[in-house]
C-alpha cells in the first residue's frame, strides 16, 4: 500500500509556517528597534510593521528562494548563446581566452593594445 505523503506535507506546512512568518517579523522588529532606532534615531518599529518590512523587502529584493534573481539571468545567456552563430561563438570563446590570459586587463584606449599590471599608460 502506497501513502501520499501530501497530508503529512500540509499538516507540517500549516503548523511550521506561522511559526516561521513570526520568528522572521520578530527578527525584523528586533534587528530595526535595537540597532537602527538608537543610531539613526528613527522611531521604534511594531510587529506587524516588521513584517510588512519584510514583505516589502521579498517584493523589491525577490528573496527567500535559493538564487531567484540568477536562474533569469542564466537563462538570458543561454538565449543569447542559442542565437549565436558558429563564428560570433568562436570569437566570444577566444575573447574569453585572452582576457583570462592576461588576468583580465584590458586597455580602454583601443581593442589591440594590452595593458599590464603594474605599468602606467
Amino acid at each position: 500500500m502506497i501513502r501520499s505523503r501530501w497530508p503529512r506535507f500540509a499538516l507540517l506546512f500549516i503548523l511550521l509556517a506561522p511559526l516561521a512568518i513570526f520568528i522572521f517579523g520578530s527578527i525584523i522588529m528586533l534587528l530595526w528597534n535595537n540597532v537602527l532606532a538608537p543610531v539613526m534615531h528613527i522611531s521604534a518599529i511594531t510587529f506587524w510593521q516588521g513584517l510588512g518590512l519584510l514583505v516589502l523587502a521579498r517584493i523589491l529584493f525577490g528573496g527567500f528562494r535559493g538564487g531567484g534573481g540568477s536562474r533569469r539571468f542564466y537563462s538570458k545567456q543561454r538565449m543569447m548563446w542559442n542565437n549565436m552563430t558558429p563564428e560570433q561563438k568562436a570569437k566570444f570563446k577566444e575573447e574569453w581566452k585572452d582576457r583570462c590570459r592576461r588576468g583580465g586587463y584590458r586597455s580602454w584606449n583601443s581593442e589591440t593594445e594590452v595593458e599590464q599590471p603594474g605599468t602606467v599608460g
